[in-house]
């Protein structure tokens, strides 16, 4: 219960008791309402700008672990730009120049991204500046991927081509060398058995015994197998692809027909003297594009060094052909 206070009336000679006006308790309670206000917000506002909340303490651990995580992220596309680095120069330097084919430039390699801010969405952040950097490399990382991606894919395609092209040309010589009696003449003049005139003989005769197996020098389709060719006799002509077909002249006979595939080694026919010929050898030549080449650039797939050392003295003499 509170005191009730008295004041002394000098005009009443008595003591009265002291009434609190109402709007002066209101006026009081007010004051204290505002100053305890004004208390807890201070309170608040230090607190928080000293003092961290659970959550905020969560909410920050987590941002630091996302930093580091992006951090990280960066580190292994550093490491991933290396060795796309190491791929791509050997894709320009040692594929695309074994395959002949055009290096891909830098320029095409490492384009950006033109047009509107892709990474508008990711900007406001506290972390903005790391979070586009991140998606930038990311970005430019998947367009180099892809760019080498094709890039194998087409060397995947040249390298089968190339396989099939290793496998087409005539590389090996028709008749083996067990089996040659001599490498009789070359690719050159010669003095023809018949006239005896110099003139220039086509392709390479290789003197064997009748019925010698005679072996297709490449991967190809038969497109001729008959007599009709004046002077050949019976002979066989195989069309290889890439502009390269072989002729096999003055056989005994046949070991194919014409349109049928024939892959390199199998045996096409048999060595004899059909046609203009004066006596069992085959005659063997090389077209390029319709055009007549030397076969002795071409057994690199059969001969040893020494071999080929041999047939290119032989073939160098300027003796009389057989047809």
């Amino acid at each position: 219960m509170s005191k009730v206070k008295y004041y002394y009336d000098s005009d009443t000679l008595s003591y009265r008791k002291i009434e609190r006006k109402k709007t002066r308790t209101v006026k009081y309670m007010s004051l204290f309402i505002l100053a305890s206000a004004i208390f807890a917000f201070l309170f608040v506002f230090i607190a928080s700008q000293y003092i961290e909340s659970p959550r905020e303490k969560g909410l920050k651990h987590e941002l630091q672990n996302a930093q580091f995580q992006l951090e990280l992220l960066n580190k292994k596309m550093d490491e991933t730009e290396t060795v796309l680095a190491n791929i791509a120069d050997r894709d320009n330097n040692i594929y695309r120049l074994y395959f002949e084919a055009n290096p891909i430039p830098d320029e095409q390699r490492k384009a950006g991204f033109g047009g509107i801010n892709r990474y508008k969405n990711l900007e406001g952040f506290d972390n903005s500046k790391l979070i586009i950097q991140s998606h930038k490399r990311l970005d430019q990382l998947q367009k180099q991927l892809v760019v080498q991606s094709k890039s194998l894919d087409e060397i995947t395609k040249l390298a089968e081509e190339k396989e099939k092209l290793l496998t087409a040309i005539p590389a090996i010589q028709p008749v083996n060398n067990e089996d040659l009696t001599r490498m009789a003449s070359g690719y050159g003049i010669r003095t023809d058995p018949f006239t005896k005139a110099r003139k220039m003989h086509w392709g390479m005769d290789f003197t064997a015994p009748r019925g010698t197996p005679i072996y297709a020098t490449g991967d190809g389709v038969v497109i001729r197998a008959d007599n009709g060719s004046a002077g050949y006799g019976n002979h066989v002509r195989i069309d290889h692809g890439y502009g390269y077909i072989s002729l096999y002249a003055h056989m005994y006979k046949y070991n194919v027909k014409k349109n049928q595939r024939v892959k390199r080694g199998d045996i096409i026919g048999f060595v004899g003297s059909t046609g203009r010929s004066e006596a069992p050898h085959l005659h063997y030549e090389i077209f390029k594009d319709e055009q007549r080449i030397n076969p002795l650039n071409f057994y690199y797939g059969s001969l040893s060094a020494e071999e080929f050392n041999k047939l290119l003295e032989h073939a160098s003499l300027e003796n009389q052909s057989l047809d």
